[in-house]
């Protein structure tokens, strides 16, 4: 009886169990970018399964303290780096190390979509007042900026400025996931 009853418990157990596609946490890592000079930074990102998202979180380390930086999901890991998505902040503390957590989704299922071309908000200088319409693509890649251009150049950095943070003045990017093919990112792997 006693087997016949574990026996039930074990099928019901294996018949509501997540796939362990599903069910994995996924790690991988990010690598300096080529255009910086802080060749000594790392990141390390794991995405785990949160109800009908994920969970992203991102460690980054060996960078400038006290020092913002954004976050991104993009098409492609290097310039011209197509479509991107401004994800969030990330600040490091006073030893170089920054986290950050985003619930969203992070897997095969990323992309962005224009069905058709409509007025877009003009929030800041250089903001499109229409949005150009294209098919869904997909975006697998992550890259994380200086905020500012001034804490680039204080680190070492160029000064260039790029669209990389909420007023598009940031400065250069600092890693980015370049190490997976650019049409084959880190996140298309997560089912």
């Amino acid at each position: 009886m006693k087997t016949a009853a574990l026996f039930a418990l074990a099928i019901t157990a294996a018949t509501f169990a997540a796939p362990a596609s599903a069910a994995a946490n996924r790690i991988f890592k990010m690598v300096p970018s080529s255009i910086t000079c802080q060749t000594g930074a790392t990141g390390r990102v794991t995405v785990a399964p949160h109800g009908p998202a994920e969970n992203m979180h991102v460690e980054i380390a060996g960078l400038p303290a006290n020092t913002s930086f954004d976050f991104f999901i993009l098409q492609a890991p290097k310039a011209p780096f197509g479509i991107s998505w401004y994800q969030g902040d990330i600040k490091t503390d006073a030893n170089g190390l920054g986290v950050g957590d985003f619930v969203g989704r992070f897997n095969v299922e990323t992309f962005n979509v224009a069905p058709g071309a409509t007025a877009a908000p003009s929030v800041h200088a250089g903001d499109a007042g229409t949005n150009p319409a294209t098919a869904p693509i997909h975006m697998y890649h992550l890259g994380v900026w200086f905020n500012s251009p001034a804490d680039a150049v204080k680190a070492g950095c160029p000064g260039t400025v790029t669209p990389f943070n909420g007023e598009h003045n940031a400065g250069v990017q600092v890693l980015n996931t370049a190490t997976f093919p650019n049409l084959a990112g880190p996140l298309k792997s997560i089912e």
